[in-house]
């Protein structure tokens, strides 16, 4: 629910700021004062058009999930809209683009302007249906429903795949045992490369470390001169027994390794080298390859067994299908069985709106996420396109009345003179209907009919003052006194107060 709205430098607007309550919200004033400027000031905050002032805001309850779209949750939330150069939207202080906002809140506002043929969709008729049977049974089967229905949705994608797969199964087999056998032929080891290009490096200066190796052990011929002097000097000879015996073990070390470069071929080296380069270069390392052709291996034992996985794949779907198309069934018949209700209930609110009857039909489509049902609409065999934009709002108001919210949070309805070139008897009826739905959402209507502004909640007028526009709240005779006008024009008749005065009692 709306509870506040404040705008400041809008076009005719200098500054506004409004309260509203649960309920019927009725604009109502003179042509060109601004009432559509204020609905789409609303709507701007929302997403739905585009900005003009230069600060906005809007307080609302609401029960969408903020923290779905990566926001804290919050039951009260803030909207604000900023223009200068461009436009910065803030959800409770944390900027959100307009796409997201528009996104967030599609389930929470519902838009209704002069003609928007989405509604009588056969894909909105059937969500309708759906919110409208409130039978666990039915909750049940269509959860289970949508459930088989994703899985069977998955084999068919798996066997589409695999077919393409099986158009050059043979082909790709050769491809792959070709990939397989090039890496198996090199037959790569992790580390093995490093390893090489380190014995690359010690054959390189093979002669200089041998030589050196000679020369530092000389120091072992100088070994018993420097015991002696040590004891003569009364000194402990331990530590560089020590460190003596420790340089012996790596000279000698480094000296078998150097015996068994001996019998490397340096020519066999440099050629592994190159091969294994030959991998990293195509792979980005041993690891990599090695990797490639386990998967490689993986992919051409798949296609080895792909006939047996794809027959099991088959009975998979065939049974999933025969699944899907019981459950669908029994979809199909509740919502015939709901249909009846709201066809009636629907006709029922016709007559008074001069609208003839409906007939609202489920036939078969080709199964999908929602089932095996099309819902379609006839006014009285009338094609939608022929029929008028009065006419169409009218239905489309009977409609949102039969499948009404049934536990009263239906959310926020923004209406653009819903009730414009329609004769006073069904403006009544219009009334009467948006009153009843003002149950389930709260609601925001334009008017220029003193049926509708008669059983609002809140009535608002819109008008100029300098030339300026300016928003005020009507009660008592002030409301009088502007019914009075919407009946008789600017020059108020004794006839028409009076009239007013027992339209709004008898709206009470």
């Amino acid at each position: 629910m709306i509870e506040r709205v404040y705008i400041k430098e809008y076009l005719s607007f200098n500054e506004c700021e409004l309260g509203f309550n649960e309920g019927l919200v009725v604009f109502t004033g003179p042509s060109g004062a601004g009432k559509s400027l204020l609905i789409n000031a609303i709507l701007a905050l929302f997403g739905y058009k585009s900005v003009e002032a230069k600060r906005s805001e809007i307080d609302l309850q609401s029960g969408v999930d903020t923290e779905r779209f990566g926001y804290e949750s919050d039951e009260f939330i803030t909207i604000k809209a900023i223009k200068k150069e461009k436009v910065r939207y803030f959800l409770n202080g944390s900027s959100i683009s307009k796409k997201l906002l528009k996104e967030m809140f599609e389930s929470e506002i519902l838009y209704l302007h002069q003609r928007d043929n989405r509604f009588f969709e056969s894909k909105n008729l059937l969500a309708m249906v759906d919110a409208f049977i409130q039978k666990k049974d039915f909750t049940d089967t269509k959860r289970e429903y949508v459930k088989k229905y994703k899985e069977f949705s998955q084999v068919k994608k798996e066997l589409e795949e695999l077919g393409q797969k099986e158009k050059n199964r043979e082909e790709l087999k050769e491809f792959l045992a070709f990939e397989i056998e090039k890496i198996s032929r090199i037959d790569p080891k992790e580390g093995e490369y490093e390893e090489l290009l380190e014995i690359k490096r010690k054959l390189s200066k093979k002669e200089r470390l041998l030589e050196a190796i000679k020369e530092a052990q000389e120091i072992f011929n100088y070994e018993d001169s420097v015991v002696k002097a040590l004891s003569l000097l009364d000194l402990s000879s331990d530590f560089f027994d020590g460190a003596l015996n420790e340089l012996r073990e790596i000279l000698y070390g480094e000296m078998q390794k150097l015996e068994e470069l001996e019998d490397i071929e340096v020519e066999e080296v440099l050629n592994r080298i190159e091969e294994l380069s030959g991998l990293k270069r195509r792979y980005g390392s041993i690891e990599a390859a090695l990797e490639a052709k386990r998967e490689k291996e993986r992919e051409l034992e798949e296609l080895e067994r792909s006939e047996f996985y794809k027959d099991e794949l088959i009975k998979r779907q065939k049974s999933l299908f025969n699944e899907i198309q019981k459950l669908a069934e029994t979809l199909s018949g509740y919502r015939k069985e709901g249909i009846k209700e709201i066809e009636k209930e629907v006709n029922r609110l016709l007559p008074p709106l001069k609208l003839s009857t409906v007939k609202i039909e489920i036939k078969d489509k080709e199964l999908d996420l929602t089932g095996k049902d099309l819902v379609e609409v006839a006014l009285n065999g009338v094609a939608f396109e022929k029929i008028s934009s009065g006419e169409y709002n009218r239905l489309r108001l009977a409609f949102m009345s039969a499948f009404g919210s049934k536990d009263g949070t239906g959310g926020i309805l923004i209406l653009d003179e819903i009730d414009a070139n329609i004769s006073g008897e069904e403006s009544m009826a219009v009334a009467k209907i948006l009153k009843e739905l003002s149950k389930s959402y709260q609601i925001f209507a334009i008017s220029h009919q003193a049926q509708l502004a008669s059983v609002a909640s809140q009535h608002f007028l819109v008008k100029k003052e300098s030339g300026k526009s300016v928003v005020k709240e009507l009660e008592g005779e002030q409301r009088v006194e502007e019914i009075a006008r919407i009946i008789s024009g600017q020059k108020i008749t004794k006839e028409a107060r009076e009239f007013a005065k027992k339209m709004l009692k008898e709206a009470e």
